[in-house]
């Protein structure tokens, strides 16, 4: 399966904070953010906003001095010992200030062995997850969550997909043509949110924005009552500012 990577913000921001960490790690005994900006050639404004997201995730620490060394949550992640449920942990914490911070559930997906599948998610009392009325792999053409892993498939990806699974209409809004299916996922913008607007359940709106780590395609998303979709787009962009530390989480 060929896939059709066009990197996102959050993507770069990853990349340029994996060059920061590893800047930090190769100086055990503090480095300044002069010398960061030095060597990792970033702007002052970015190494600024870079280094505020890696002491937040507890990738980074500032000890007394003013200089950076590395913090415990990159050392729990960089451990061969209990890698995966580290790297899960830290995921769920960062998808629970998330969810804080967008003000809906929100949800990591990944596309593997040909179907969608969400892997982690959290939601709250106040902000409900969607409820799965009809399984997340069989309603990808329905989903902000399908539509977005399906956009990172080459045409013969998607094609092979859509052979493989029905595209029932669930709502009104359903789309149920493969064709114009694949047009929309063909002009679909990688830096603009998908969007379901009741295609997947009534009463429920969603966004999608890719996380694509690799050669593995992911999304991060996050669903919200109809009565709230006033708040979809703010939520979404919200989102997507909110992606790179969970992409760093994933290359880590």
């Amino acid at each position: 399966m060929a896939l059709k990577h066009e990197p996102t913000a959050p993507y770069h921001s990853a990349q340029d904070a994996l060059r920061v960490l590893e800047t930090v790690a190769r100086h055990s005994t503090g480095v300044t953010d002069a010398e960061l900006a030095r060597r990792t050639r970033l702007g002052s404004e970015r190494l600024t906003t870079l280094l505020l997201m890696l002491r937040r995730e507890g990738y980074v620490v500032q000890i007394a001095d003013g200089t950076y060394v590395t913090g415990d949550a990159l050392t729990r992640l960089s451990s061969a010992h209990g890698h995966d449920q580290a790297v899960r942990e830290h995921l769920q914490h960062t998808l629970d200030r998330l969810r804080d911070s967008v003000g809906a559930a929100v949800y990591i997906s990944r596309y593997v062995d040909g179907e969608v599948k969400i892997t982690q998610y959290a939601d709250s009392p106040a902000t409900p997850a969607v409820n799965e009325w009809v399984d997340f792999r069989y309603s990808a053409h329905a989903t902000a969550v399908g539509k977005s892993l399906l956009g990172q498939l080459d045409h013969n990806g998607r094609r092979d997909h859509l052979s493989r699974h029905k595209m029932a209409r669930l709502t009104s809004r359903t789309i149920t043509s493969d064709k114009l299916l694949l047009s929309r996922l063909e002009s679909q913008a990688p830096t603009v949110p998908v969007l379901d607007l009741q295609e997947y359940a009534v009463g429920t709106v969603c966004a999608a924005v890719p996380i694509t780590a690799g050669s593995s395609v992911g999304c991060l998303a996050l669903s919200l009552p109809v009565e709230h979709a006033h708040r979809l787009r703010r939520a979404a962009d919200r989102l997507n500012r909110g992606a790179a530390p969970v992409l760093l989480s994933l290359a880590l």
